[in-house]
């Protein structure tokens, strides 16, 4: 299909700026648009008027991927270009020296980057809704996941300040600071001085509030008795102080736990009502959440990536190379998913544990001589190379199939 009408957009926050260039490069229209339903509604008649229709649609560039002009745009067959605003940059430079910007000159050249390089640039993928809602929510999880963590780190920074007791009854256990008990408890004696004086009851009913069902008594016990316990103290008047401020830090963990929770909750019911979900957790090491996080990035259009090696140079897991005159690097990308790229460590760690095959791959390359990290990053590299293959061909995950020569097999039959 040839296109001879391109359109580039300069968005803001309340207006946008349009434009429209031939195959010669002529400016054939130029409109400022207002961020509402009236202007994406003149927005769609100006492409109408030059020709767009759904079998022809004129395609779009623009320097971002979301929002509701994004969406718009999206209706129909129509391909949207999200062009990096750096390379728009670099672009400008090729029509003037003096360095000069407007807004109806930036769409002027986002347009001219389709005109003459569109083959250079990719469109938005035409991910299916199911799978734009699965990133929606599981981006939301790990985002409430890592504010949980940032709480949690505050909270622990400002116990070291006065309250040592506390990190000494809760660190040692799973999820830590983060444990619903921790958090009740917190709640109800926020400084040295009131936990000294919990009795067993009132030890019990937080614990009870916090939703403990076992073990009650017994921890009810420990915890009074690492309370008791002689530690340093700030004056009476400062460890107050210390004191309402934990309580506020324990009010936003209590909203982001509920707040990480309830998304997780959320993420498991849209990913498994997705036809690749069932692909996805049949590898080793995904879960419904991680799996959901995979899904999210590389998403449902399988026409995305022309090939395994294009996921993976997407995914920061494949090296990149430097090379000019006799000088060559090879190392790790810089420009990648960082999302996807932070979910493929999480993959690694718990695939060594129940693959044989994933794990004699990891301890040879650490033979090899690579440190954990990149251990770790190029397992992440095989089996995102293993997982693209299986979505193309529908396929489950087949620990004989995906680990069948070199030298990882050698080591898994040693093992």
């Amino acid at each position: 299909m040839d296109v001879t009408v391109f359109c580039g957009i300069d968005w803001a926050e309340d207006h946008h700026d349009v434009a429209l260039v031939d195959e010669a490069g002529t400016l054939l229209a130029k409109r400022r648009i207002s961020d509402d339903a009236d202007g994406y509604r003149l927005l769609l008649d100006l492409l109408a008027e030059y020709g767009d229709t759904s079998e022809a649609p004129i395609p779009v560039a623009i320097e971002t991927s979301r929002g509701l002009l994004v969406a718009v745009l999206r209706a129909g067959r129509r391909p949207i270009y999200a062009i990096n605003p750096l390379a728009a940059a670099r672009y400008r430079d090729r029509h003037g020296v003096s360095r000069k910007k407007s807004d109806p000159g930036d769409a002027l050249v986002l347009a001219n980057i389709l005109r003459t390089d569109m083959h250079a640039h990719r469109p938005l993928p035409a991910d299916s809704d199911h799978a734009r809602a699965i990133a929606v929510l599981a981006r939301a999880q790990q985002d409430a996941v890592w504010n949980r963590q940032q709480l949690v780190n505050q909270v622990r920074s400002l116990l070291r300040e006065y309250y040592p007791a506390a990190l000494d009854a809760f660190l040692g256990k799973q999820h830590g600071l983060a444990r619903a008990e921790a958090r009740a408890v917190l709640a109800t004696a926020p400084t040295p001085a009131r936990a000294a004086r919990l009795n067993l009851t009132q030890l019990r009913s937080a614990l009870k509030r916090a939703g403990r069902q076992r073990g009650i008594d017994a921890e009810a016990e420990r915890l009074r008795s690492v309370f008791r316990t002689e530690h340093a103290r700030q004056p009476k008047a400062v460890e107050d102080a210390f004191g309402i401020q934990l309580l506020a830090l324990i009010k936003q963990l209590d909203a982001a736990c509920v707040a990480a929770d309830e998304l997780a909750e959320a993420v498991e019911v849209h990913f498994r009502q997705h036809p690749d979900a069932e692909i996805l957790l049949s590898f080793p090491g995904l879960g419904v959440q991680l799996g959901a996080r995979v899904l999210a990035e590389i998403g449902d259009d399988r026409t995305r990536f022309a090939d395994a090696r294009a996921l993976k140079a997407y995914s920061g897991s494949a090296p990149v190379t430097r090379a000019s005159g006799k000088k060559r690097y090879v190392g790790r990308r810089y420009i990648k998913n960082n999302r996807l790229i932070a979910a493929g460590f999480l993959w690694a760690l718990p695939a060594m544990r129940v693959s044989p095959g994933a794990n004699a791959h990891y301890k040879h390359r650490r033979e090899r001589g690579d440190w954990h990290a990149g251990a770790q990053r190029h397992l992440f590299n095989r089996m995102i190379g293993q997982l693209y293959h299986c979505l193309q061909s529908r396929q489950l995950f087949d620990e004989q199939h995906a680990f069948t020569s070199g030298p990882s097999v050698a080591l898994a039959t040693a093992a």
